[in-house]
């Protein structure tokens, strides 16, 4: 028989488990990296995270007009690493989508593009004339040192693919795919970026 001399009401263990679930949801006030940026997808891929956060590298590269560069993200902006290759049907739709976003001069970007198949200077830019990329930096990974990066911290786990460096200079995540950076799916994405430090 129940005590009525009880006071307060009784809780389940159900409605503890699921008060501290929510607790755990609600995310903490002034702390950016208990933060999780918002969904952004492509296709059958979404941004994904990657933990833990290493530094981007500096990476000796050609452009494709054959000139030596140094290739580094740069602080308090956002670098957008994309990998791209001349077989890749997928880059065809990426590649002006990225060009495209270059040339709206969004807030604290910087956007760099990698052909990772082939050194041939005369064949990736007959590639890329049939596309409207003017306002996009494309490089040659001429001396492997996107390669080698590749093997470390910039896994390749599909073509095109795209790594976020956010303001810190560190590898945040990534997304495989053409996704639609304009959309405001993706204007969100950056704007989540650009606020963390």
């Amino acid at each position: 028989m129940r005590d009525e001399a009880c006071e307060g009401p009784v809780l389940s263990r159900r409605s503890i488990l699921m008060a501290a679930a929510a607790s755990l949801a609600v995310p903490r006030a002034g702390r950016a990296q208990d933060r999780w940026p918002p969904v952004f997808e492509a296709g059958r891929s979404q941004f994904t995270v990657v933990r833990p956060r290493a530094s981007m590298p500096q990476l000796r590269l050609q452009d494709v007009r054959g000139r030596d560069a140094i290739v580094t993200a740069k602080p308090s902006r956002i670098t957008l690493v994309n990998f791209w290759a001349t077989w890749c049907a997928a880059c065809k739709l990426d590649l002006p989508m990225l060009a495209s976003l270059a040339g709206s001069r969004p807030d604290r970007l910087d956007i760099v593009a990698i052909c990772t198949d082939t050194k041939d200077l005369r064949k990736i830019r007959a590639f890329l004339s049939g596309l409207a990329v003017q306002n996009l930096a494309c490089y040659v990974d001429t001396y492997g040192a996107a390669a080698e990066a590749s093997t470390t911290m910039f896994s390749l786990v599909g073509m095109p693919i795209t790594y976020l460096v956010g303001t810190s200079s560190r590898i945040e995540g990534y997304i495989a795919g053409a996704p639609d950076w304009l959309s405001p799916a993706g204007a969100r994405l950056l704007q989540f970026y650009r606020e963390q430090d």
